[in-house]
């Protein structure tokens, strides 16, 4: 549990740091047709952050999630929403103990398949999602002439 929490404690930060940079004109930005606009893949990590909560306090089954909220208008209200939600999700996984991660979550296991997974394993995945979305966005943010900030060194 420890090493989960410092790795998502750094990465979340990251994250925080990449959304703060996103400009606000870049929130329609959509690359292509099937790709999400700027202001939705931001709302993705926020989106997360719930979907992680949900496991840790009630439960969570992929074959009939709750709708997610609907996302602020502004990039930096995503942002305010983003850090106070993984500071949540941190908090919950400081004190909850063993109790909330034993047991599984029923999602995908391989293509369209379902089955269940381990809590933890699900969290991580989440993480590793972020992760993945957030270099997503680190493009978007250039094509929206914003100024990546450092994720793991230098940047141009």
């Amino acid at each position: 549990m420890e090493r989960f929490l410092d790795v998502f404690e750094r990465e979340c930060g990251t994250t925080l740091r990449v959304l703060r940079a996103y400009p606000e004109s870049g929130r329609g930005l959509q690359p292509s047709e099937k790709s999400k606009t700027g202001r939705d893949l931001a709302w993705l990590f926020v989106v997360e952050q719930v979907m992680a909560q949900r496991v840790l306090d009630t439960g969570f089954n992929w074959s009939s999630p709750a709708p997610p909220p609907p996302p602020p208008e502004t990039i930096a209200q995503i942002a305010g929403a983003f850090d106070a939600a993984w500071r949540r999700t941190a908090g919950i996984l400081r004190t909850a103990g063993d109790e909330p991660l034993s047991g599984t979550v029923h999602f995908y296991v391989g293509p369209r398949t379902m089955g269940d997974i381990p809590r933890m394993d699900f969290l991580w995945f989440l993480l590793h999602d972020q992760i993945h979305h957030r270099g997503q966005l680190s493009v978007y943010l250039r094509m929206a002439g914003g100024r990546l900030p450092s994720i793991y060194g230098p940047t141009a």
